[in-house]
């Protein structure tokens, strides 16, 4: 199992704690952000593969702001993915 701790940029959350195994998420905690809304997306998110996260997540936005907790969250995986092929 591998631990990723990530620093969201523009948005509410501080900071995103996410478990992968395998290539699946094993489990994800926002700290911050809209509670219900954070809640509900780490909950859909278990199970989920690394790569289809990145494709459903990306690109969404909050508002006005051209990022979203969730686009972060992308944002952490592809770090992730990033780090690893290295």
């Amino acid at each position: 199992m591998e631990r990723i701790e990530y620093t969201p940029k523009a948005v509410c959350a501080r900071k995103i704690d996410i478990e992968v195994e395998d290539g699946k998420i094993l489990s994800v905690r926002f700290s911050g952000g809209c509670a219900g809304n954070t809640q509900g997306v780490s909950k859909l998110l278990v199970g989920m593969s690394v790569d289809e996260a990145i494709e459903r997540l990306s690109g969404i936005r909050c508002g006005f702001k051209s990022t979203s907790c969730p686009d972060q969250f992308a944002n952490a995986l592809i770090e992730y993915k990033n780090k690893k092929s290295v």
